[in-house]
């Protein structure tokens, strides 16, 4: 006779356990990868805003910034025309981003 507490100890396969893992495994890596890009976007905006003193290692956190942040941001820079010393790029790509990952975990979670 097989009870409701039988049915929840059936035998999983192997492979949807791997599965499942992998799923997992990929959407934490897709939120911590999203949430990391934020904050830089935010650092650059923050450097981009600040006069910092000159220093060797203040310049290459700048540099570092700079070239992680800006190809993402010239995407957006394309389509969005300038708005005097107001650049709306940013705040849409962090949009667009959080978006983005939203959807890949969503597309994710129908496969677990």
């Amino acid at each position: 006779m097989r009870t409701a507490e039988n049915a929840i100890m059936a035998p999983v396969s192997g492979s949807s356990l791997v599965l499942g893992d992998a799923i997992s495994s990929i959407q934490s890596f897709i939120s911590v990868f999203t949430g990391v890009y934020v904050l830089l976007i935010f650092a650059y905006i923050l450097t981009s805003w600040i006069r910092l003193p000159y220093s060797p290692t203040l310049n290459r956190i700048q540099r570092f910034l700079y070239d992680v942040c800006e190809p993402y941001l010239r995407i957006f820079r394309r389509f969005l025309p300038p708005l005097g010393p107001l650049d709306l790029s940013p705040i849409i790509a962090v949009f667009s981003l959080i978006l983005g990952a939203r959807i890949v975990n969503s597309i994710l979670e129908r496969f677990q």
